[in-house]
């Protein structure tokens, strides 16, 4: 005896499975779908992260500082008072008019030029001597840098006796050929190139290892194909060496931009005696680093001392834009962004 057993037929139009519990995705395809969703944030986020912490920093050290000293600038700000009323532009206003403000800003330019200029002629000059083949070039390259491991402090006060009118090392050099002793710290000028000096000593063998970083940079076969055409060294060096040098001229140029209008040590230990904060009796090597710490630590007037730190600001990043503008069109080479 047969019994016939058919399976019920499914109405039309209605959904498979309806009544039963959805089928879940096996846990290992689960683990799997989640590991690349986790990494595909991670591939989004992970540059984000590492970034951080610099914004974070620059932020508070930083950002915060400069809209702070912005802020104060507005402001009659007298340390010694509970009240800062709003002064708007008349800091400013007041600092187009002082005859200080301008003699520091000449000051300090006339410093950076004195300084920057033969301090990058130098060192270039000096990462193509070390670039080169020599006995010993690895001591040669590391003693260059050795002034950087010197305190700022220490090369103000050793150079500052150097300088001494009267038993310093200079004058007596100086007398040797028949010239007369030179106060170096009574004038513009003998105090000016004296703190160049002191800058030079100190930051050429930073830039000199820079260029020589680049310098190695520079593929072989460009020179050797230069000396194939007839070139001669000099030529290799201004032809092929310098346009290829040109980004990290410019950094070093913006960097010592930075540098020199912000010089604030050596010219402040130069000078001695208790009213070295203003770069002499007749101030004639007072930066506006040493102008901006006058008013805000010596007159206690941090209203004033905060706009001239916002136009030092300012002048700094015209400064540097100019210098970008200048080295990007030397010799009709664009440099690369």
């Amino acid at each position: 005896m047969s019994t016939d057993v058919t399976t019920p037929v499914r109405p039309a139009g209605s959904p498979a499975g309806r009544g039963q519990p959805p089928r879940r995705a096996p846990v290992g395809a689960r683990r799997e779908r989640w590991r690349g969703r986790l990494g595909r944030a991670d591939l989004k986020l992970s540059p984000y992260l590492y970034v951080a912490p610099f914004f974070l920093l620059f932020g508070v050290f930083g950002l915060y500082p400069l809209v702070y000293t912005a802020w104060v600038s507005l402001h009659d700000w007298p340390l010694a008072s509970d009240e800062h009323p709003w002064s708007g532009l008349d800091n400013y206003a007041r600092l187009l008019t002082d005859p200080v403000f301008w003699n520091a800003l000449g000051n300090t330019v006339a410093i950076f030029l004195l300084s920057t200029v033969p301090q990058l002629t130098l060192a270039l000059v000096g990462a193509s001597l070390l670039n080169r083949r020599l006995r010993g070039r690895t001591f040669f390259r590391l003693s260059v840098i050795l002034p950087m491991a010197t305190s700022v402090a220490a090369v103000s006060i050793v150079f500052s006796q150097l300088f001494s009118r009267d038993f310093g090392l200079v004058n007596w050099l100086l007398a040797g050929v028949g010239v007369d002793p030179v106060e170096w710290q009574a004038s513009k000028w003998s105090s000016w190139s004296a703190i160049s000096v002191m800058v030079d000593w100190r930051w050429t063998g930073y830039n000199t290892l820079i260029y020589l970083a680049a310098m190695q940079a520079i593929p072989k076969d460009l020179y050797e194909a230069a000396a194939l055409d007839g070139a001669s060294a000099w030529k290799q060096f201004t032809r092929v060496t310098v346009p290829l040098l040109r980004p990290t001229i410019l950094f070093t140029v913006i960097v010592s931009t930075i540098g020199g209008f912000q010089l604030f040590t050596e010219p402040l230990l130069f000078n001695s005696g208790s009213s070295n904060y203003q770069g002499g009796s007749l101030r004639q090597s007072q930066t506006l680093a040493m102008y901006v710490w006058e008013n805000a630590f010596v007159k206690f007037d941090f209203g004033y001392a905060s706009a001239v730190a916002w136009v030092l600001f300012m002048i700094i990043l015209v400064a540097a834009a100019l210098n970008y503008l200048a080295v990007r069109r030397l010799g009709g080479t664009r440099v690369p962004d």
